[in-house]
């Protein structure tokens, strides 16, 4: 078993996360922690997998950020029918991942088949992937169908890897090691059987109930409340002498809001209630402020830390970037009416 010493080890200035580290992972089956145990999963509670993203993020930041984005995908084994689910996660190192944008076309091809194209940014965990989750408009004879409403439909499909064609163009300063490359895919063939839609479960779980944005906001949560204290723990190892208890005791603290809220989120859909839009309004603005309060935090002790923090081969420096790449995730972006840039 790797350590949290090893795992930074190798991926300290990677470009990729290594062929140990990723053997460890499937070894751990750390990218099935929301997968049914009925499909080989560990099928783990929502606060249980959030302790464990925590964990993750505060090891490496590429790291954390790839099994989550991954594990996520994952997660859609609830949204295909069992014998599916069960077809594709019997191996195990099946690893979903992909992109949230409609970036291409599912023309119908006949009644159970569709032809894709089109090509798609950021599929975090790329060169790693066994199945590609994509977003496509649907078409029939080159027009785009529509619902009752007149709007055009949207569908999510798995393809494998093999029909897939990844761009290694990731460039950002920070989550290197992340793979986040964009595809494209050019005139696969898929099943019906392989596509999907986010809020139609064949599953019967507390998991399947939890709205998509709150799943999204709080697991991205952990993420950066992970990196932070990565973040003070090498900032000690430069600076001793500046007091970071209160910082780290604010980390702590919010990280057991999250999981309190997780919590909650459970109780309320084991009695079989909703998650209210006001909950979910409330969760996701509590997000946006924790995540500014972060990244002013970070800012301000970076700037105390010396010319030695600039180092570019510097553990600090990874944190520090892989930080503020994560989070120029539009998840958390406040909206341009709030931003103030007078001083």
């Amino acid at each position: 078993m790797l350590s949290t010493k090893d795992i930074r080890q190798e991926l300290h200035g990677a470009s990729r996360i290594s062929d140990e580290v990723m053997q460890y992972i499937h070894e751990e089956g750390l990218l099935k922690i929301w997968v049914p145990q009925k499909y080989g999963g560990l099928g783990y509670r929502f606060e249980e997998g959030l302790k464990a993203l925590f964990g993750w993020a505060q090891t490496d930041g590429s790291f954390g950020w790839m099994l989550t984005l991954c594990a996520g995908a994952n997660y859609f084994s609830r949204n295909v029918k069992p014998e599916i689910a069960e077809l594709l996660f019997t191996h195990s190192e099946t690893c979903f991942g992909g992109s949230g944008m409609v970036g291409g076309t599912a023309e119908k091809i006949d009644n159970s088949h569709y032809l894709i194209n089109g090509s798609w940014n950021f599929a975090t965990g790329a060169p790693h992937l066994t199945h590609f989750t994509l977003n496509a408009k649907m078409t029939e004879n080159g027009k785009p169908i529509l619902d009752g409403n007149g709007n055009e439909i949207v569908r999510s499909f798995i393809i494998p890897k093999e029909q897939a064609q990844v761009i290694p163009n990731w460039k950002s300063m920070g989550m290197k090691a992340s793979g986040t490359y964009s595809f494209t895919v050019e005139n696969a063939i898929v099943s019906e059987e392989y596509g999907f839609v986010y809020d139609i479960f064949f599953t019967n779980d507390i998991l399947d109930s939890i709205p998509f944005r709150v799943f999204a906001d709080l697991t991205l949560l952990v993420n950066y409340l992970g990196m932070a204290s990565h973040f003070i723990e090498e900032a000690v190892l430069i600076r001793p002498e500046i007091h970071f208890k209160s910082f780290a005791e604010s980390v702590e603290k919010h990280l057991e809001k999250v999981l309190q809220i997780a919590g909650e989120v459970e109780n309320i859909l084991g009695d079989h209630k909703d998650i209210s839009e006001g909950y979910q309004n409330e969760i996701h603005q509590y997000g946006v402020e924790l995540v500014q309060k972060l990244s002013h935090q970070i800012l301000t002790v970076y700037t105390q830390l010396g010319i030695r923090a600039t180092d570019t081969n510097s553990a600090v420096y990874q944190v520090f970037c892989d930080y503020f790449t994560a989070a120029m995730h539009f998840n958390f972006r406040p909206s341009a009416n709030d931003l103030d840039f007078s001083f």
